[in-house]
């Protein structure tokens, strides 16, 4: 399995507008082949306004495909309207996983 690690800064008073963004990419996240999962994490109290999206592939091929398939660039054209900058974009091998199913 691999993971595609998007980091960005959220501009100031936005937060819920980039949670809405966020997921109103989940549908077409749902339609990509080898899509397994989607994890949003904020920052903390120190730092509220930095986010770290976690989007889980069966593959590096399923990954990459997605890319090809313009999915990824429809994604950041949603979510960079309350964003500062361009983010962070890798690439991981995901070591371990292990899930029961709650959010």
């Amino acid at each position: 399995m691999h993971a595609r690690v998007t980091q960005v800064r959220i501009l100031p008073n936005k937060v819920e507008e980039f949670v809405a963004s966020v997921q109103s990419v989940i549908p077409m996240l749902h339609q990509q082949k080898g899509f397994r999962g989607l994890l949003v994490l904020q920052g903390d109290a120190t730092a509220p306004q930095e986010a770290t999206v976690v989007a889980l592939w069966d593959s590096l091929e399923a990954l990459r495909a997605s890319e090809k398939s313009m999915f990824l660039y429809q994604a950041l054209s949603r979510i960079l309207t309350s964003c500062e900058g361009f983010p962070v974009i890798r690439e991981q091998k995901v070591m371990i996983s292990d899930s029961c199913g709650h959010s």
